[in-house]
């Protein structure tokens, strides 16, 4: 017999032992209650912030019969339902009190298909799982810049990462998605069959079903030079990087951040833990030009240190592995901008010299290149007119420095915003009371709104950047 402690949303009484019971009878996976010793490791996620929350089971499912059956079970005991990937979501979306986690990290296939140029893969994968997967091919998937990190959740909401400026984001290369939709039906969509949908589930979020599948297109990608280069603070950079990313194309993805020194080799002792600038390049254009690029980010300021080297393309994605690992704290905000006048770059400089802890810090993110190419409404994912996606991103070890990081956070987003647009990447979005959703889908929410009506009218999907149904 299963323990559970589920409650319907309403806060009454959830299911019976009876017909919990009847549901881990029809899994290939596994459910774990509360009582269950894998409970602990099992309801763990990626931010320690939202380590207290207990859910009422969690089914692990091994396969898209699981995901119907935990979906379907939700669905008619009126239970929070959190559907978990990679469980990087930072506002906690992957987990919840007293309700069902559906847990993807089962399911683990992929599959290259070299003829196509095309990649298959699982709910439950990572990006480190699917660089190495594609990597023997000299294939690589535009991903994010955490290994860890799940291909499902930043898919949905978009995808930005160190392949963005060359081939758009991870949705941008979605050929085709598996999905679960609330009523329990199983789909594919993709521009032929359930358009509306495919077009929702790119950057659109988790609003719409469980996506037990992705289908890519992958680029051909094999090494890149890539890694950061620290700099003494000074508005120049800023404004040298800006230049070089216009001179270099689209090749290079170049992330500027506003941080702290970490106590890195490479780097004196004498900057260990005081403000820099940096900026983390992946150039994946020709190994010929390596020394011209190296030259060009040395030349944009004086250089503290760096650990800039040709590498294979899913080594760049584990650079951040180390600095961001599970149980840390994580609290961020977001914003997206079109420029960076003075005022916004002084901004920048006063706040990130406050930078609290060395895995925190500031970064943008160039979102042009191939990001342009489409239209605001070509896909859910609106922010195709501009330039930069901007994380305020505080990860921190201890949660007693909580409320003094997430206050830093807060008060460098609240000074840029005046500089912004309305919205955010919802990636980066982790204040439940400043998600500011409407703005964050721009232009698309009233057409997402109307896809959420016809594929999730009773909000079952609804622990995610919400989208109310009509």
């Amino acid at each position: 017999m299963i323990e559970h402690a589920l409650r319907r949303r309403d806060g009454g009484a959830g299911p019976g032992a009876d017909a919990v019971g009847s549901l881990a009878a029809r899994l290939r996976g596994a459910a774990v209650g509360p009582a269950d010793p894998a409970y602990d490791g099992a309801r763990t996620i990626y931010n320690a912030m939202h380590a207290g929350r207990r859910p009422g089971l969690i089914v692990q499912a091994a396969d898209v019969a699981d995901v119907i059956a935990a979906v379907t079970f939700a669905r008619d005991h009126d239970l929070a339902l959190a559907v978990r990937g990679g469980s990087h979501n930072v506002t906690g979306f992957s987990t919840c009190d007293d309700g069902l986690v559906l847990d993807l990290k089962r399911m683990k296939g992929i599959r290259v298909d070299t003829a196509r140029g095309t990649v298959r893969a699982e709910g439950g994968v990572t990006w480190g799982d699917m660089d190495h997967a594609t990597h023997p091919f000299g294939f690589a998937v535009p991903g994010g810049v955490v290994s860890t990190t799940g291909i499902a959740g930043l898919t949905l909401g978009g995808g930005m990462g160190h392949l963005t400026r060359r081939g758009g984001l991870s949705c941008d290369n979605l050929v085709s998605a598996d999905m679960v939709l609330a009523d329990g039906r199983f789909v594919t969509c993709d521009a032929e069959h359930e358009p509306e949908l495919f077009w929702a589930i790119r950057g659109g979020g988790g609003n719409f079903g469980v996506v037990t599948a992705f289908e890519y297109r992958a680029q051909q990608v094999s090494s890149v030079l890539g890694g950061p280069v620290f700099y003494r603070p000074d508005p120049a950079v800023f404004r040298a990087w800006e230049a070089l990313l216009a001179d270099a194309g689209t090749d290079l993805q170049a992330l500027f951040a506003f941080t702290m020194a970490p106590a890195a080799p490479f780097l004196p002792e004498a900057w260990h833990g005081k403000a820099v600038m940096a900026v983390v390049a992946c150039w994946s254009g020709a190994e010929s030009e390596d020394a011209r690029i190296a030259a060009a980010l040395g030349g944009l300021g004086e250089v503290i240190g760096q650990a800039l080297w040709r590498m294979p393309y899913p080594q760049i994605n584990t650079l951040f592995d180390g600095a961001l690992p599970y149980g840390m704290q994580h609290y961020w905000r977001a914003n997206v901008v079109h420029d960076v006048p003075d005022a916004a770059l002084a901004a920048h400089i006063e706040h990130g010299a406050r930078t609290p802890h060395p895995a925190s810090g500031t970064f943008l993110f160039p979102i042009d290149g191939a990001c342009h190419r489409l239209r605001p409404g070509d896909t859910a994912f609106p922010h195709r007119t501009a330039r930069y996606s901007v994380i305020f991103s505080g990860s921190w070890p201890d949660p007693a420095d909580n409320d003094a990081n997430t206050a830093w956070v807060k008060a460098y987003e609240t000074a840029l915003r005046p500089y912004s647009e309305a919205g955010g990447y919802i990636n980066f979005m982790s204040d439940a009371d400043d998600m500011r959703v409407r703005a964050n889908y721009g232009a698309n929410h009233a057409r997402l709104r109307a896809a959420k009506t016809k594929y999730d009218p009773h909000n079952l999907f609804r622990l995610n950047q919400n989208i109310l149904p009509a």
